[in-house]
């Protein structure tokens, strides 16, 4: 804040102003701790891991968890899962939304505002889960790579984000020319409409992608093949099902050991499921807080 209009503040204005950067902080602090405590842990030694030696700052750094991570065949499967469910579904769901979305934005498609209205509801309402997966096992998706892909090919907000752009951001007159020159409806839609919406198909790939990446419940009400499950099935298994098993270990410094890099593997796994998605923010930051802004108005 600059300075002289700090000091032209009244008192109370000051105060208030104190409390709020205080709050801030405060809000940082606990936000970012548990952040830096995992990088952190993810770079020390098992036992200070174990011991609870690791407050700030890496204890006897190592990169045993790292290298733990990628020679876990399981965990290399996930990532590749993941990554195949990252980039085919969510080209298949900006596909599919700017699909749905110019038709919609066009005035004079006379049941677009059904159509739309069609849409919306889905948002409130739903089959639910047994319905979903009866649906699912018919079509003969169940236990296979596509359903986790077309039960989540669209979602109808990020749709009506995509349409309130298109219908805001590019002007009709676009469209008229286009008709003198003799271009179809689809041509439009493909060499016109497209290009242009460029800022807003960046916002939908950060929205679908983290959400693809981060799909857990799909997974496991569909999937049952070891080597099908994305990355998220197999942190589960490492964050709450792994476990030492005691009757293997014959004296305390070995089960220690075991707990230390089973500790160790967690926290390393934990940073590398996370970078790819964070990657992916500084690729888009310019054009987030505009689609964020789109996204406001359902118009």
């Amino acid at each position: 804040m600059n300075n002289s209009k700090f000091r032209n503040m009244s008192v109370g204005d000051k105060t208030f102003t104190i409390c709020i950067y205080v709050f801030l902080i405060f809000v940082l602090i606990v936000i970012a701790y548990p952040l830096i405590y995992v990088v952190s842990a993810s770079f020390s030694d098992p036992q200070a891991v174990v011991r609870g030696d690791v407050v700030l700052l890496p204890v006897n750094p190592t990169l045993k968890g790292y290298k733990a991570v990628f020679q876990n065949g399981k965990i290399l499967m996930g990532f590749l899962n993941s990554f195949f469910y990252l980039f085919v579904g969510t080209a298949l769901n900006l596909v599919m939304t700017m699909l749905c979305a110019y038709p919609l934005s066009r005035k004079e498609f006379k049941a677009a505002g059904f159509l739309s209205m069609f849409f919306i509801f889905t948002m409130y309402f739903s089959g639910g889960m047994v319905p979903t997966y009866i649906l699912v096992n018919k079509l003969g998706l169940l236990n296979s790579r596509w359903a986790m892909i077309i039960p989540t090919a669209m979602s109808t907000y990020n749709m009506i984000i995509c349409r309130t752009y298109i219908v805001n951001s590019i002007p009709d007159e676009l469209y008229e020319a286009s008709q003198v020159d003799g271009c179809t409806p689809f041509r439009y839609m493909i060499s016109v409409i497209t290009p242009l919406s460029k800022p807003i198909l960046a916002v939908l790939t950060l929205y679908y992608g983290v959400a693809k990446w981060n799909d857990y419940f799909n997974a496991l009400l569909f999937l049952y093949k070891d080597e099908l499950q994305p990355l998220t099935i197999v942190m589960k298994e490492i964050l709450i099902m792994s476990q030492v098993d005691m009757t293997k270990v014959t004296d305390a410094s070995a089960v220690s050991k075991l707990q230390g890099m089973s500790e160790l593997l967690k926290y390393s796994t934990i940073v590398v499921a996370s970078l790819p998605v964070m990657l992916l923010y500084p690729l888009i930051q310019k054009h987030l807080v505009k689609g964020v802004m789109i996204g406001a108005v359902k118009g």
